[in-house]
């Protein structure tokens, strides 16, 4: 939700546990020409007394809170003091989301990223960063691959040992783990060890962790290639196979920051694998049988497909759909195709541009790809996967239901 800010442009400073000291001469004289001074506890405490205005501390839930706190302070000369670099993961992306980027002036500071790079000698352009800041842990599932290397963003001083029983649980226990806390300040400190062995207590609050991957020998790729193996999932067994899945998940084409709705969730395993190939890409998860979106919600998280949101059966359920999943980028109908005037209630919302992918294992299904592909144009394919199998002393090539699959993008109405 947008607002308006009237006010002369919001100076958002970033400051280091070095604290005052290490701050420039522009971020000191924002701090001290602010009215109103807001940020937390902690930030606020690093400014020296007597400089700036009147400070206020954030409030908890802070997002919800931002339109009235600064409604209240409208035409005032505002400063925030956040964290480091307040673009990345920071109060500074909020805000200019809320107010656009022409209302602020930001003064970054080095980010907990760019120090911990720093320490280790890890390259940072090649590090990738997963924050687990009010997000679930289990984000970093999909960044985790033998030998790689990431750093973790963690809420609290308990981070460090859910990290180590998140590698440990997912074979990764071998992952060696760097604690660094406090990063640039004068209580800077820095600790290691294995995630198998971990059982440190906690340290300090502000902490970023560093994981250099070790996968445990057996252990399956999970990677975030489409495809994954059909043991990866749980449930009553109602998936869409892998190589299907792979074919699919290359006809729907996902670009990062996309959303996906898919129709007929079954496991979930469309709408997790999309969310799988890049952070940000979400998808809405279509399911009517409730014990099916338990299990959907289940395998989201255990594979850390965090912007999976499952909801029940289409249209009835379409109300209410948040605006980011709205106007999909692309739909998949995996399920319910011969329900009446499915497709066309689906491709009202598909967004200009979108893709529809739709796949068909019955002759009633199929016979209706065949009518919207007369009607709509598109790509008719039909495939069918054998797998070889023992008989025997022997092996047999076993088939799978043969699968047609209609493609189209939506360039008219």
């Amino acid at each position: 939700m947008k607002a308006s800010w009237a006010g002369p442009p919001i100076a958002v400073v970033g400051i280091g546990a070095d604290g005052w000291e290490g701050l420039g001469r522009a971020g000191r004289d924002a701090i001290a020409d602010g009215a109103v001074v807001f940020g937390s506890a902690r930030q606020l405490e690093l400014i020296p007394e007597g400089v700036g205005g009147v400070r206020r501390r954030w409030p908890s839930p802070l997002v919800p809170a931002l339109p009235a706190l600064f409604g209240e302070v409208a035409g005032r000369r505002v400063t925030v003091v956040a964290s480091g670099d307040p673009m990345f993961y920071g109060i500074g992306v909020t805000l200019v989301g809320l107010f656009g980027a022409q209302a602020l002036r930001v003064l970054p500071q080095p980010s907990s990223a760019s120090l911990a790079c720093a320490r280790l000698g890890w390259s940072s352009a090649e590090t990738p960063v997963v924050s687990a800041v009010g997000r679930p842990l289990t984000a970093i599932l999909p960044e985790l691959s033998d030998r790689r290397r990431l750093l973790v963003l963690t809420p609290d001083a308990k981070g460090p040992a859910a990290v180590a029983e998140l590698l440990r649980d997912n074979g990764f226990g071998g992952s060696a783990i760097t604690v660094l806390e406090q990063l640039g300040g004068p209580a800077e400190r820095v600790v290691s060890g294995v995630a198998a062995s971990w059982d440190r207590p906690p340290g300090d609050p502000l902490t970023i962790v560093a994981v250099e991957c070790a996968a445990e020998p057996g252990r399956p790729r999970l990677t975030r290639v489409p495809g994954l193996p059909d043991a990866a999932y749980s449930g009553d067994g109602q998936l869409t196979k892998a190589e299907v899945r792979a074919l699919t998940l290359s006809a729907l084409a996902p670009a990062p920051g996309e959303a996906l709705w898919d129709v007929g969730g079954g496991s979930g395993t469309i709408a997790i694998e999309w969310c799988r190939t890049h952070p940000a890409c979400r998808a809405v998860s279509f399911e009517r049988v409730e014990s099916r979106r338990r299990q959907i919600t289940d395998n989201a998280a255990a594979l850390g497909a965090a912007r999976v949101l499952v909801r029940g059966a289409v249209p009835q359920d379409l109300d209410g759909v948040p605006d980011e999943f709205g106007a999909p980028d692309a739909i998949f109908v995996g399920g319910g195709l011969t329900a009446d005037g499915l497709l066309e209630t689906l491709w009202s919302h598909l967004r200009h541009g979108g893709r529809l992918v739709a796949n068909a294992v019955t002759a009633e299904s199929e016979s209706l790809l065949v009518a919207a592909a007369r009607a709509r144009g598109g790509e008719l394919r039909r495939f069918q996967i054998y797998r070889g199998e023992e008989l025997g002393n022997f092996t047999a090539w076993r088939p799978h239901l043969p699968v047609a699959q209609w493609t189209v993008t939506k360039t008219g109405p």
